[in-house]
């Protein structure tokens, strides 16, 4: 079952908005090399973390921190942690501004498309931590470079939820595994069991084409070349998945204009006039809370990305870095050393929900035995993310025009995708 966030309270850990960051013009990026600095340990040291450590989280997880801070603490009586809480919505801003600004905390929550933005602000990550532990597509998301400039925190994937009643009187009892089975699923889920769109799946908007990644990937296309020096948007492979992603709004089994307001997709999903959608694991919580609660369910169930040449799906969450700046940077990464075990890992999920980026706490019983949580394992085994450039946001931005004219204005997709091609070219990858 899906473990609700829990709210904690502590006593020497503090929780204060962020509101001392100074703002500056000239934000970002540094003229320092990527990552490396003269203050961050090639190894952790192995005595008791002492002195002070402040650390920015975001939303639910800097809600959940400072329990996990105070028990740190405990283990380290010389030691004293600050979490201060950040808006998701504003943590960008706040991180460029600190950076300019020479006010960055030791530690931070940095979204996995982050890290090449503020890159030149990061300490490499110790020889001391083991980053082959963490799952490999997670892992990649901290390399800039070549060089690692954090750890995973935690990861998020996407999966499909679909309603278990309405497959099965469509006549199917397992979630298709192949993209002919996929897209028949859809049709027999309007012609034998009524519902009015077969597949939800993005359509516009801001992060649509993100969204969708997982097609391109399972069709063995790639965003850019080996070394992030091209964008490779063009591809046969580029084609082959964008005409099959276009079919099913031309064949009428998704909807072009969805409604996209919060609950939305929920919404349709408990109706069952869109009774399949795509979405990482906090939907397990929304799609309960729009069924009635926690036993709704019962009534739906998760698979994994059908397979064309694989079963790649994309793979996001938060990664841990130490800003170079640190004067305490063995404490810090003792701090994340000891939130990156297993058993550390596996208490997080249950207090907060997110999924461990560590493969081994997979082993817990508590995943093994979850319908749910263990759909999520084994489709992290097979995951890929956006490449670590600075020019992603703008070329994501680019391309989620161009699918929005394959998608509603039936553009053909080869001449789409070349058109996109030249626009990434124009933007570069910033390599």
């Amino acid at each position: 079952m899906y473990r609700v966030i829990r709210m904690r309270k502590v006593g020497r850990v503090t929780a204060a908005l962020t509101a001392t960051a100074v703002l500056l013009a000239g934000c970002g990026r540094t003229e320092s090399s990527v990552g490396g600095s003269a203050a961050a340990p090639s190894t952790i040291g192995s005595a008791p973390a002492t002195g002070t450590l402040t650390i920015w989280a975001q939303a639910d997880e800097a809600a959940g921190l400072p329990a996990f801070a105070e028990e740190f603490m405990k283990a380290n009586p010389g030691l004293t942690i600050t979490v201060n809480p950040l808006p998701w919505d504003a943590a960008h801003s706040k991180y460029q501004t600190a950076i300019a600004g020479g006010s960055t905390p030791d530690i931070a929550q940095m979204g996995t498309t982050w890290m090449s933005d503020f890159q030149d602000a990061f300490a490499p990550v110790p020889t001391s931590i083991d980053t082959s532990a963490f799952f490999e597509g997670s892992a990649k998301t901290n390399e800039v470079g070549g060089t690692m400039l954090g750890v995973p925190w935690y990861v998020d994937t996407r999966v499909f939820y679909y309603r278990k009643d309405l497959a099965e009187k469509a006549g199917w009892k397992e979630f298709p595994k192949t993209w002919d089975e996929f897209k028949k699923f859809g049709k027999d889920l309007q012609t034998k069991a009524g519902a009015k769109w077969g597949i939800g799946l993005p359509a516009t908007g801001t992060d649509s084409f993100q969204s969708m990644l997982m097609f391109p990937w399972s069709a063995g296309a790639k965003l850019t070349n080996d070394d992030n020096s091209k964008w490779t948007l063009d591809s046969q492979q580029w084609i082959d998945a964008l005409t099959y992603y276009q079919s099913f709004f031309k064949d009428g089994i998704s909807n072009p204009n969805p409604d996209t307001g919060a609950g939305a997709a929920e919404a349709a999903f408990v109706d069952g006039s869109t009774p399949v959608l795509v979405a990482g694991p906090s939907g397990i919580g929304s799609i309960s809370k729009a069924g009635g609660g926690a036993d709704y369910q019962s009534k739906f169930a998760v698979g994994r990305v059908p397979s064309n040449s694989s079963s790649t799906s994309f793979v996001g969450g938060s990664n841990l870095v130490v800003f170079k700046n640190s004067k305490n940077a063995d404490a810090a990464w003792k701090f994340i050393q000891w939130m990156s075990t297993p058993e550390v890992q596996v208490r997080w999920q249950k207090a907060v929900g997110d999924l461990p980026a560590v493969k081994s706490a997979w082993q817990d019983k508590a995943f093994a035995d979850d319908e749910f949580l263990k759909v999520f394992g084994a489709q992290l085994e097979d995951t890929a993310a956006p490449p670590t450039v600075t020019t992603w946001t703008q070329v994501s931005a680019a391309a989620d025009k161009v699918l929005e004219r394959i998608v509603r204005s039936d553009a053909d997709p080869a001449t789409s995708l070349k058109s996109l091609q030249s626009q990434a070219d124009s933007i570069g990858t910033g390599s």
